[in-house]
């Protein structure tokens, strides 16, 4: 996640719609979750980073491609694996930052989301969804500028039916979902039953720290972010944004991008309500989805 300031503007909520899944017991603390953020984020730089989210794809049975790039004077590299359904389905892309700035050990921001999309991907791969071919991206490159997703948007690679971004995802007890104003109603809707039925809370708007969904959304891609914070951090974290000082500021801008940022911090016991609702929201959408053709083209990012 960058630190950027934006301009605070209200947080948009859209009303309440889908029946809600039945709501289900806590799930257990999902050890292997807890498991590949301390690797990725003991890893060390952030080539070393990659490298352990390849060897855990592999363990999933999954190739990585790796896919390099150059902007602004960097040179940075990007995995890339499929995961499940046929070639001629809509893209399903679910991706995480796999960078970390030099201060911490960058395990909230971002090993957190990082080992999030491993987790959705092992799970899409024993169940693959029925409308939706499922691959997975982890950018390098974010926190000099979001700039792996952009080399994505602009390389000509396939423009998925919707681009789901995690970045920072490891404590809270309110998933917290960037969705463009009048765009992608009905994730809004399954995200909340979601929710509901784990029993933790929901905070969708248009207004969110600025992460690799921007070059998606910019390029007129469909693209959603989520996070795992706690409820009162959502109004504050976009105070910081907005230059706004706080006598009590949110967990979250304590500990990334400073020595804070390190395995103490998270929780995994709240992950596993997390990652289960994005995970129950994302098949009951799958399950609504009317199929398209997937093209090939190239975006217009930052």
């Amino acid at each position: 996640m960058r630190r950027l300031k934006v301009a605070l503007l209200p947080i948009l909520f859209l009303s309440t719609g889908l029946t809600a899944v039945q709501a289900r017991e806590a799930t257990p603390p999902p050890g292997q979750w807890l498991e590949d953020v301390r690797s990725i984020a003991d890893a060390g730089d952030n080539a070393q980073r990659r490298a352990a989210i390849g060897a855990r794809l592999k363990a999933l049975g999954l190739e990585a491609q790796a896919v390099p790039f150059e902007a602004r004077q960097r040179e940075g590299e990007n995995l890339i694996a499929e995961v499940a359904g046929p070639s001629s389905a809509p893209l399903l892309l679910i991706g995480a930052h796999s960078d970390r700035v030099e201060a911490g050990d960058g395990a909230t921001d971002n090993a957190s989301g990082s080992a999030t999309v491993l987790a959705l991907a092992e799970r899409f791969r024993a169940k693959p969804l029925k409308h939706h071919r499922v691959a997975v991206a982890f950018w390098d490159l974010e926190e000099a500028g979001l700039l792996g997703s952009k080399a994505y948007v602009d390389g000509g690679s396939t423009r998925p039916a919707l681009y789901v971004n995690f970045d920072v995802f490891g404590w809270g007890d309110t998933l917290w979902m960037m969705a463009p104003a009048n765009q992608q109603a009905a994730l809004v809707e399954t995200s909340r039953a979601a929710t509901k039925a784990q029993r933790i809370g929901f905070s969708p708007g248009e207004h969110y720290p600025p992460t690799d969904h921007l070059p998606f959304v910019r390029a007129g891609w469909p693209a959603v972010s989520y996070s795992l914070v706690d409820a009162e951090e959502v109004a504050k974290v976009l105070g910081a944004y907005a230059g706004k000082s706080s006598p009590t500021p949110a967990k979250v801008m304590q500990v990334i991008h400073s020595e804070n940022d390190t395995i103490d911090q998270i929780d995994a016991k709240a992950v596993a309500r997390g990652v289960d609702a994005v995970e129950q929201a994302l098949r009951l959408w799958d399950a609504q989805a009317v199929t398209t053709t997937p093209t090939t083209t190239s975006g217009s990012g930052e």
